[in-house]
């Protein structure tokens, strides 16, 4: 009972308060990215390479012998792969079904892969509406969209947290914790992405940052899942480690990472994913 009391409290902090605080950012600035957020993100997304690859996944591993013994290996990759699935296809669904709204974006020969820091944040779609002089209504929609695309993505990520400290040692507790934070740090442009459309819909600062916030909620459901597998037997672990590493590498490389290069357009923050992975195995190893 003291570690879900514990853990709830932890992921709220990162999901919550994360967003939240993008929210009162948003409100107060209305701006959604700058360089010392791409380098922030780079570093950020290093560390949780180094947890995923030198923590969960050989702890997966580890707990995946006492069942499949040398198939280990191919029982965590496999799950790496379904949690890697899951997310990306919860992208594909977003991405497809408001696409439409924005020219750029639906034209034909438009590539597949973002190219645009708004376009990724899903931001493009209030860009639109509001060059266009749309309706506040509109606006307000783009900023639920990207709420929903960030409340998504928050389950997996608190799944990595849970079944990080269903490991029960203490340094996988560490590990937890360290997640909660990146976690939280990688919500707070993601919390302004959010805001920015809310309030120029018309809705109130106060309203539009605590809608905010509530976006990022998901992640204490799926710490609790993370947790819950995790304390089910050694299947239960290395199948919710494996999961929760696939959806984070996702999240990674297929959206911190470009949001960062995109934010600064540079190969600075390619040096600062170099340094965040080198702090995190400082983290996890000394």
């Amino acid at each position: 009972m003291e570690s879900f009391i514990l853990i709830s409290i932890v992921t709220a902090i990162a999901g919550i308060g994360g967003t939240g605080m993008g929210g009162v950012l948003g409100s107060l600035f209305r701006k959604s990215s700058n360089r010392v957020i791409s380098l922030l993100l780079a570093a950020t997304s290093g560390v949780m390479i180094a947890i995923v690859c030198f923590d969960l996944l050989t702890e997966g591993i580890e707990a995946a012998k006492s069942f499949a013994g040398s198939g280990a290996v191919l029982v965590v990759g496999a799950t790496v792969l379904l949690g890697l699935g899951v997310v990306a296809l919860l992208n594909y669904v977003i991405d497809r079904t408001t696409r439409s709204e924005v020219p750029h974006t639906a034209a034909a020969n438009h590539p597949e892969a973002h190219d645009d820091i708004d376009e990724l944040s899903h931001i493009d779609h209030y860009n639109q509406h509001a060059a266009a002089r749309d309706p506040k209504r509109d606006l307000w929609i783009a900023g639920v969209v990207i709420g929903c695309a960030i409340a998504l993505h928050n389950i997996p990520e608190g799944m990595s947290i849970g079944a990080s400290y269903a490991i029960q040692d203490a340094g996988a507790e560490s590990a937890a914790f360290i997640l909660a934070v990146l976690i939280g740090l990688h919500n707070i442009p993601e919390g302004m992405a959010v805001a920015v459309p809310l309030i120029a819909g018309g809705m109130g600062r106060l309203k539009a940052v605590l809608l905010t916030a509530a976006s990022g909620a998901p992640i204490v459901l799926g710490a609790w899942l993370g947790l819950w597998l995790g304390d089910i037997g050694a299947v239960g672990l290395s199948c919710s480690l494996g999961f929760a590493s696939g959806a984070m590498l996702y999240v990674v490389f297929g959206e911190i990472i470009p949001q960062a290069v995109l934010m600064y357009r540079s190969k600075l923050p390619a040096f600062f994913v170099i340094v965040g992975i080198l702090i995190g195995m400082g983290l996890i190893y000394l």
